[in-house]
């Protein structure tokens, strides 16, 4: 069965153009296919070996940056839907007798407050 590879959720080209990866940066030109091949040098090779390496440190601190920035926020919502929720949901983690004393101290408060307005 085919399928575009843009809106499969486990491809590359998904998690690049949903943002999830990076899709442009300096060290993707190193990988770039060249039309031409290049005359073999024993040199030239070492270099390129001792360059691949430090590309690829420099791509997975990138990487890592990209992905942590990435996460800063998606935790700073992840909290306000956390708050949301206990919110919402607090009779489940208090206990009802809990709640029940809260709302009888709210009403000897607002009692007592009557109180010393009307003495007033």
């Amino acid at each position: 069965m085919k399928r575009n590879p843009r809106k499969v959720k486990w491809t590359k080209a998904y998690r690049k153009l949903a943002g999830k990866e990076l899709a442009e940066d300096a060290t993707f030109e190193m990988e770039r296919r060249r039309n031409r091949p290049e005359k073999y040098d024993r040199e030239l090779v070492h270099k390129t070996v001792k360059a691949m390496d430090k590309i690829e440190k420099i791509r997975g601190a990138r990487q890592d940056r990209f992905y942590e920035q990435r996460m800063s926020r998606a935790k700073a919502q992840q909290a306000a839907a956390d708050r949301k929720q206990l919110e919402q949901e607090i009779h489940l983690v208090k206990a009802p007798g809990a709640l029940a004393k809260e709302k009888e101290e709210k009403l000897k408060v607002a009692v007592e407050d009557e109180q010393e307005e009307m003495q007033e």
